[in-house]
């Protein structure tokens, strides 16, 4: 059971994306069912997950145990960027699943995590041991991974206060037109196909969302560009790349296509 203090800053916001900003390793559907279910208290009281939070509020929550366990690790290899008696920082390689889900119950960075670790933060639930925050399956970078409750509190305690600077590189299959831009539209589930989100104004799973990105190379009719998220919607630099015509190269849900030949990027 873990208890928040709702900050000026953060008055205002619903309930659930309260939430959804201090647990990462949670989705807000997830966290939603969490709250109808009855284990989130605000002063004592149980709301809905749409609940207008004040300043000062005291937020309850005790987390379930996850359908999905992890029974035992997997001997897979991780590259360890750094390791103290803390935390643990990884660079999570593509096609890997952060944690295990429908479809993917092995070759999980979790997996792999308990193989090589003996001790792992408990506070994500049996299926998410010492995981703060995600990425995309297709997506590489750093991970962040907490061997204690205490460290994984204040990691997502930063991740919720927005402290945490969040750099990404990507090719784009399309040049922008501008050197830089910050993109500044609403997320929400897509009207038609359930497992891709899309910008959406005034609707009821909407977010706000807030991308910056600096083009660093051109060739040709593609890009390198340097981007910042400023919130952390789901699939959100993806859904707002191909929102202004410049998907990611290569991404097959928002992009088109999943694979491009040597012959195109060269033009030769």
């Amino acid at each position: 059971r873990q208890q928040l203090i709702v900050t000026p800053d953060q008055a205002g916001q619903c309930l659930d994306a309260f939430l959804a900003q201090a647990f990462p390793a949670f989705s807000r559907a997830q966290l939603q069912r969490t709250i109808t279910g009855g284990a989130v208290n605000v002063d004592k009281q149980t709301v809905k997950p749409s609940y207008r939070l004040r300043a000062e509020q005291l937020v309850s929550i005790e987390f379930p145990e996850p359908r999905t366990t992890v029974k035992q690790g997997e001997n897979i290899p991780l590259d360890i960027l750094w390791e103290d008696a803390h935390l643990v920082v990884v660079n999570k390689p593509p096609r890997m699943v952060v944690h295990p889900g429908k479809g993917h119950t092995a070759g999980t960075l979790v997996s792999a995590l308990l193989f090589h670790f003996h001790r792992l933060s408990e506070l994500g639930g049996a299926a998410r041991p010492g995981i703060v925050h995600r990425l995309d399956r297709d997506t590489s970078g750093v991970l962040v991974v907490a061997k204690t409750d205490q460290v994984h509190h204040h990691l997502a305690s930063q991740f919720a206060a927005r402290t945490v600077k969040k750099e990404y590189l990507a090719v784009l299959a399309a040049a922008p037109d501008r050197d830089r831009d910050l993109i500044e539209q609403p997320i929400g589930i897509h009207p038609r196909q359930r497992e891709k989100m899309a910008v959406r104004k005034e609707h009821s799973s909407s977010r706000q969302a807030v991308s910056f990105y600096e083009v660093i190379d051109r060739r040709g009719n593609y890009a390198v560009v340097r981007v910042l998220p400023r919130t952390g919607r789901t699939h959100q630099i993806r859904v707002h790349l191909a929102h202004v015509g410049c998907p990611v190269l290569c991404d097959a849900l928002y992009g088109g296509r999943s694979e491009i030949s040597r012959g195109e990027l060269t033009g030769k």
